[in-house]
């Protein structure tokens, strides 16, 4: 959510801002609302002023037999009061309306971040990680004999339709051991705090994380008005709702491991192989809540938690910073680190690290009382993929791949699996 008072005194930066995203000018717009509001409001204050001042002088005119200025003054009290009322419901809706329109606008690009249109414009900031040469045609994850009988999508398709997979078997159980490994690692060596949260969020949550208004299509909705969640970035983030923080218990950083639910409204036709992009698929998900001005480097330190865990994987990639025009609507700016995938021949996205400054927190009031005992300021938030459970998997399974159709697993997963690295061509662990 956009501060109207800072629009209100640098429109022509507003309009810059939203310009580097491709966006029109709406400053004048905003400014036109926000100026009629106001002055309704104005408008009930002067006649409440009135309403006031008349009300003292009846009880008078009564008292001198001033039965014409009596009646006067009691008629005026009473068409101030229903001034009063218009005015106040004419501000209301002219508020209302502000309000859903400035909800739909997306947060403001950061100094730093690249001008673009898409993701052809995005800008390599890191590589780590040599793909692997392989002596034979590398496969897709779908395409692998040790694989393909324990990735069943005809099956889920019978059971929920396109766009849903059936693991089972020793694919299943490195699918959880990356899970596991994930959470401990992030657990255990970057200290954040693991929350086991609810996978249904109610409508309050959703659009304090900027996933409404303007994304409801994106998501599945149930009957009784909640929403299955498109991330844990949004229970995560929501629980610092409503709350005036203690500077010195910030930053809090949380993990979670769950289920995520997208419609995939507006990606027809793309990925429609394998289990790169599920309408079900699971994530475990980064979330800091910060101070202003440790946002930034908490943005950093969050992505090498996430790079670290590739490292960890030995699955090679390279970290984007997104333009302009790649950013997802709620970030100010956004890292997105892809995995190689030697099956497409091609670095795909497995996390994305993204700041929103105060953008979420005015959405969903979440302040912090300064050490100094100034007035509460916002929180800044920040989320990011460490890592998506799916596409990890898919690297895990294509890097390993063997010619002979087998799979040799990362050394840091034994533990989870019973001490075996090697998913034979038979689809057993070894």
């Amino acid at each position: 959510m956009h501060d109207i008072r800072a629009i209100r005194e640098n429109p022509a930066a507003f309009d810059a801002a939203l310009a580097r995203r491709g966006d029109a000018p709406m400053s004048s717009d905003l400014l036109s609302l926000d100026e009629g509001r106001r002055a309704k409001i104005l408008a009930a204050e002067t006649a409440q002023a009135e309403q006031n001042k008349a009300s003292k002088e009846v009880g008078a005119a009564k008292a001198r037999g001033d039965d014409t200025e009596f009646e006067r003054l009691r008629a005026l009290v009473s068409a101030k009061k229903a001034e009063i009322a218009e005015m106040n419901e004419a501000a209301k809706a002219l508020d209302a309306q502000l309000t859903d329109t400035l909800a739909r606008i997306p947060n403001l690009p950061a100094d730093d971040v690249p001008d673009g249109k898409d993701e052809a414009d995005n800008v390599e900031v890191t590589r780590w990680g040599t793909p692997r040469s392989f002596d034979f045609t590398a496969r897709e994850h779908y395409d692998l004999p040790s694989v393909t009988p324990s990735m069943d999508f005809e099956t889920a398709a019978k059971i929920s339709g396109s766009r849903f997979v059936l693991l089972s078997g020793a694919v299943a159980r490195i699918h959880r051991a990356l899970a596991q490994f994930m959470l401990d690692t992030h657990v255990d060596a970057n200290d954040l705090t693991e929350v086991n949260t609810p996978v249904l969020v109610n409508s309050d949550a959703m659009y304090g994380t900027d996933k409404l208004p303007k994304f409801g299509e994106d998501s599945y909705q149930t009957t009784d008005g909640k929403w299955l969640v498109p991330t844990s970035e949004v229970p995560l983030t929501y629980i610092a709702a409503g709350h005036v923080i203690d500077e010195s218990y910030l930053p809090r950083r949380y993990t979670a491991h769950t289920l995520c639910f997208r419609s995939e409204a507006g990606s027809a036709g793309r990925d429609t192989s394998g289990m790169l992009r599920q309408h079900q698929f699971e994530k475990v998900e980064m979330v800091s809540v910060t101070l202003p001005q440790d946002s930034d480097a908490e943005q950093k330190r969050m992505l090498r938690c996430a790079e670290d865990l590739l490292e960890r994987l030995e699955i090679p990639y390279r970290t984007v910073i997104l333009c302009t025009g790649d950013m997802g609507f709620g970030a100010r700016r956004t890292y997105d680190i892809e995995a190689w995938l030697p099956g497409q021949n091609a670095y795909r996205e497995i996390s994305s690290v993204s700041t929103t400054g105060d953008f979420q927190a005015r959405r969903m009031n979440a302040r912090f009382k300064p050490a100094d005992g100034g007035k509460p300021q916002f929180v800044h938030t920040l989320n990011g993929s460490g890592l998506a459970v799916g596409r990890c998997l898919i690297a895990v399974l294509e890097n390993g791949q063997q010619a002979d159709g087998s799979v040799a697993l990362p050394q840091v997963l034994a533990p989870y699996l019973g001490g075996k690295t090697t998913l034979a061509a038979d689809g057993t662990l070894i």
